[in-house]
């Protein structure tokens, strides 16, 4: 009896811009998967085209709004011994794109699962911002709305790794401006821009001179990384504009000061009195 050959799924990055950044690996493995499950099927037939690679499996969508329907059938074709490769538009699968709860998905059933390393915007922003990132965390896409985007930088004020996210180029103005109010006109930052293609281009300086630059406006892909916080303070009279500024935001007192009390390690007694008594002066 012949044994079942062993199917798996093959994540591939693919390049961001720059068709030469493709690896060996991922041009064998478009040339041989038995299913190419691309998030834009035009693009992905394109890039093979580049590569002078001929597709001879077949070529499914699986992007966001197809992603659950598509997920039962790729199983059962791996399941079947089939290698399913699933890349994106550009860069890593799962790196907010679709990707991994198909990972999830086989991990659950015990199915074979690789990835074929290559392209990633967040690790060559990092590369190339100039800023320390022995340490870093990454945040997807900024929120949209204001003020779900500035709820959201509030939890960035004293987090000490610097922060990878992505902007579209429409909200990247709003969005520093906000970073200025939320985070300090001083904390570094860089904006990168279409990385790795034609018109690349990475604007380095502090979040105001940032600000002032985005005004203009900005096209293309943008990946912005944002240095991590000095160290913290548990000094109450050197916190007492953080918490003012909270309560400049309609937070009550009381609250304002657990909250900044809760990430800098100060005594929110201490901290509520040192606010009166800036108050009093």
């Amino acid at each position: 009896m012949t044994e079942q050959p062993a199917g798996r799924l093959v994540l591939a990055a693919t390049p961001m811009g720059d068709v030469g950044d493709a690896s060996a690996r991922l041009r064998e493995a478009l040339g041989s998967a038995q299913i190419v499950a691309a998030e834009d099927t035009r693009r992905t037939k394109a890039l093979a085209k580049a590569l002078e690679v001929e597709i001879t499996g077949r070529v499914v969508s699986f992007y966001d709004h197809v992603e659950a329907a598509r997920i039962p059938l790729l199983l059962e074709e791996i399941e079947a011994g089939s290698t399913v490769l699933l890349v994106t538009d550009a860069g890593m699968p799962s790196v907010s794109d679709p990707g991994y709860r198909m990972v999830a998905a086989c991990v659950e059933r015990g199915l074979a699962v690789t990835c074929l390393p290559g392209p990633s915007a967040v690790t060559t922003a990092l590369a190339l911002s100039g800023l320390p990132m022995e340490r870093f965390c990454f945040d997807g896409f900024a929120p949209r709305k204001g003020g779900q985007r500035k709820q959201w930088l509030r939890t960035l004020v004293r987090e000490p790794r610097a922060v990878v996210f992505f902007e579209a180029p429409h909200r990247l103005a709003d969005c520093l401006a906000d970073a200025v109010e939320v985070l300090g006109p001083g904390r570094r930052a860089a904006v990168c821009r279409e990385l790795t293609k034609t018109y690349e281009e990475v604007v380095r300086g502090t979040l105001t001179e940032l600000a002032a630059w985005a005004v203009e406006g900005a096209r293309g892909e943008i990946t912005v990384v944002v240095e991590g916080a000095p160290p913290l303070s548990a000094d109450p009279a050197e916190l007492v504009d953080e918490v003012e500024a909270l309560v400049a935001e309609g937070i009550r007192l009381k609250e304002a000061c657990a909250e900044v009390a809760a990430a800098t390690g100060a005594s929110r007694r201490e901290l509520y009195d040192a606010v009166l008594a800036a108050r009093v002066e």
